[in-house]
C-alpha cells in the first residue's frame, strides 16, 4: 500500500475525538457496573464441550455444495454427477481462469460474490477451525478455499488488473444446460487503472488478506503470495476510487454495488490483522472511519454491505488486541464496536431495539431474493460476538437500558439455525439433503440435467420446465428461502426462492461451524 501523508485533523477532529471519549467512559462505568454483578451468569457455556451432532451433519452436508460450484479439472471428486468444466476459462488473456466457482444455479463466474465466499470460509477457519477440524471439515473448507484463490490470484496478472468475470451472463441466461456441456463463448470482464472497480478489488484484497492467515502455519510461500496479492490489490483499490457498477454498467443487471466505501474499511481491516501494519487500522479509523464507517447505524451483512461484519471483526480487535494502539485508533475502534453492539441488540426478539423485519416464525426477513442470505449472516456474526463477549469475560450486552448475556446472541443464531433446518412453519429443511423434507426442484442447471443428456443452449430448457424432480441432487445447497408470510414454493422456476447461491453456503457454513461445538472461539486467530 502507499504511504498515506498526515492529515489535518482540525477541530472538528478534536470535537469527535471529545464526544467518542465520553462515549467511552460511559461505556466502561456501564462494564464496571456489570462485572460487580453475580458471576454465575447463565451466558458461559458449559467448560466441557461437546459436538452438536445435527449442526455436525448439516455443515458435512453444506460443504458440499462448493464441490458442486467448482468449475476446472477436478481433482478427488465427490460429486458423482459432475465431471471437468471450464477448462479453456481466460484462454483469450492467455490466463487459466479454469479454477474458481459458479455463483449460484448458473455457469457464470462472478468474482464479487465469489471473492466475499473466500473471506467468509476463511473467516469461518480462523475463528473456528478447531470446531471444523473435531468433524473432520477443516480440510475440506481449506481446499475450498484454495480452490478460489487459486483462481483469484491468476486473475490478478499484473498490480492495477483484476479480472472480474469469466462469461456474458446474458448469453448464459439464455442457454440451459450442464458447466460440462457448455459450448458458448465465454468472454473475460476486467477493470483496470482506467476502467476501475474499488469495491472488487477491495473485496479480493480481504479475500486474499485473510486466506493469507489460513494458510500462514501450514503453507508460508502460498501465505506470503497471497498478501502479496492483497496488499497490491487494495492499493490499486484505493487510489483508483470508482465503482464498477458505474465503469462496468451491464454489472447493474447482477451483482450491482451499493457503494465501495465499505470494502476499503472491510479490505484494510483484514490487512491490519494479517500484516499488523498500524497504517491499515488508521486507514479504517481515522482517516476514514467518518466517510464510510457509518457509525452508529447498523447494517445487514451482504455480499454487498460489509460493514457489519467489519464493525464485529474490529471489535475483535477492540476485545482482545487494543494494547498499544493509539488513542485516536482505539477511538474509532470503540466506535466500531458500539455499532457492532447496536446491531446485535436489533437481533434480540425482546431487545427495546428489536427489528420487525423477521418471519412470524422468527426467522430475520430483508427480501425476497435469497432471502436466508441475511438470516445466516446475522446469526454467524452474533455468535462471532458473543464468544468475543465470553473470552473477554464482557458478561453484558447493554441495550438501551436492558442488559442481554452471550448466550441470548446464541439462542439468536440457534433459533434461525433450526429454522433453516426445518423447525418452521413448512415443516421443511432449507437445506438440500437435510432431514426428510427438502426442496426437489432447486434452480441448478447441473442438478436438473440427467449426467447422459445431450443437449444444447436452448434445447436444455426442457429439464427447466420438467416436472419431474432433479435427476442429481445438489446436497449442500442452501435456497433463497421463504417469503415474509413463511411461505415457499418449490420449483425450479422459482429462481427468487429456490436458487443457491455459493455465497449464502459460505455464511450458512460459516454459522454451522460456531455452533457445532458448544465451545467459544479464543482470543486469537488458530
Amino acid at each position: 500500500m502507499e504511504s498515506k501523508s498526515p492529515k489535518s485533523k482540525g477541530w472538528w477532529w478534536w470535537l469527535l475525538v471529545f464526544v467518542i471519549a465520553a462515549l467511552v467512559v460511559a461505556a466502561s462505568l456501564i462494564t464496571l457496573w456489570k462485572n460487580f454483578r453475580c458471576l454465575g451468569s447463565k451466558g458461559h457455556h458449559d467448560s466441557r464441550a461437546t459436538i452438536v451432532d445435527k449442526y455436525a451433519a448439516a455443515l458435512s452436508i453444506a460443504m458440499q455444495f462448493f464441490d458442486i460450484q467448482k468449475s476446472g479439472k477436478l481433482v478427488d471428486n465427490r460429486i458423482a454427477w459432475r465431471s471437468d468444466s471450464g477448462l479453456e476459462d481466460g484462454i483469450e488473456a492467455n490466463l487459466d481462469l479454469s479454477k474458481g466457482m459458479y455463483d449460484a444455479g448458473d455457469l457464470v463466474k462472478f468474482g464479487f460474490p465469489m471473492a466475499f465466499t473466500a473471506t467468509v470460509l476463511s473467516w469461518s477457519i480462523l475463528e473456528y477451525g478447531e470446531h471444523m477440524k473435531a468433524v473432520t471439515e477443516l480440510e475440506h473448507a481449506r481446499e475450498s478455499v484454495k480452490w478460489i484463490t487459486d483462481y483469484l490470484i491468476n486473475a490478478h496478472p499484473r498490480a492495477n488488473v483484476l479480472y472480474i468475470q469469466v462469461g456474458d451472463p446474458e448469453v448464459d441466461h439464455n442457454c440451459w444446460e450442464r458447466p460440462e456441456t457448455t459450448t458458448e463463448r465465454r468472454p473475460l470482464t476486467q477493470i483496470n487503472s482506467t476502467c476501475p472497480g474499488t469495491e472488487v478489488a477491495a473485496e479480493t484484497a480481504a479475500a486474499m488478506a485473510s486466506a493469507s492467515l489460513v494458510f500462514k502455519k501450514i503453507n508460508s510461500t502460498y501465505s506470503k503470495l497471497l498478501l502479496k496479492h492483497a496488499e497490491q490489490l487494495f492499493a490499486f483499490a484505493d487510489i483508483y476510487q470508482a465503482s464498477y457498477s458505474i465503469s462496468i454498467p451491464q454489472v447493474q443487471s447482477y451483482y450491482n454495488s451499493s457503494g465501495y466505501g465499505d470494502e476499503l474499511l472491510w479490505a484494510a481491516s483484514w490487512l491490519y490483522l494479517a500484516t499488523g501494519d498500524l497504517s491499515y487500522l488508521t486507514y479504517v479509523t481515522v482517516q476514514n472511519g467518518n466517510k464510510y464507517a457509518n457509525w452508529g447505524s447498523p447494517n445487514w451483512f451482504t455480499w454487498d454491505n460489509k460493514l457489519a461484519g467489519t464493525q464485529v471483526l474490529l471489535s475483535r480487535v477492540n476485545f482482545f488486541g487494543a494494547k498499544g494502539i493509539p488513542t485516536a485508533e482505539n477511538l474509532g475502534l470503540q466506535m466500531y464496536k458500539l455499532t457492532a453492539e447496536a446491531f446485535m441488540c436489533g437481533l434480540l426478539r425482546d431487545s427495546p431495539t428489536a427489528t420487525a423485519r423477521r418471519t412470524s416464525g422468527g426467522l430475520i426477513w430483508v427480501t425476497p431474493w435469497a432471502a436466508l442470505q441475511y438470516s445466516v449472516a446475522a446469526a454467524f456474526l452474533a455468535v462471532v460476538y458473543s464468544d468475543y463477549m465470553l473470552k473477554s469475560q464482557t458478561s453484558d450486552l447493554y441495550c438501551n437500558g436492558e442488559l442481554y448475556e452471550p448466550i441470548d446472541l446464541r439462542n439468536f443464531a440457534i433459533s434461525q439455525v433450526d429454522y433453516v433446518l426445518g423447525s418452521n412453519p413448512m415443516d421443511m429443511s432449507y437445506l438440500v439433503g437435510y432431514g426428510n423434507r427438502y426442496p426437489q426442484y432447486v434452480h441448478h442447471r447441473g442438478a436438473s440435467i440427467p449426467v447422459n443428456a445431450s443437449t444444447g443452449c436452448s434445447d436444455g430448457f426442457k429439464w427447466l420446465n420438467s416436472t419431474d424432480p432433479n435427476p442429481n441432487v445438489a446436497v449442500g445447497a442452501l435456497v433463497g428461502g421463504p417469503f415474509l408470510n413463511e411461505s415457499f414454493i418449490d420449483s425450479r422456476n422459482n429462481s427468487m426462492q429456490n436458487e443457491p447461491t455459493t455465497y449464502s453456503n459460505a455464511l450458512f457454513v460459516a454459522l454451522l461451524s460456531g455452533l457445532v461445538s458448544t465451545s467459544s472461539v479464543g482470543p486469537s486467530f488458530a
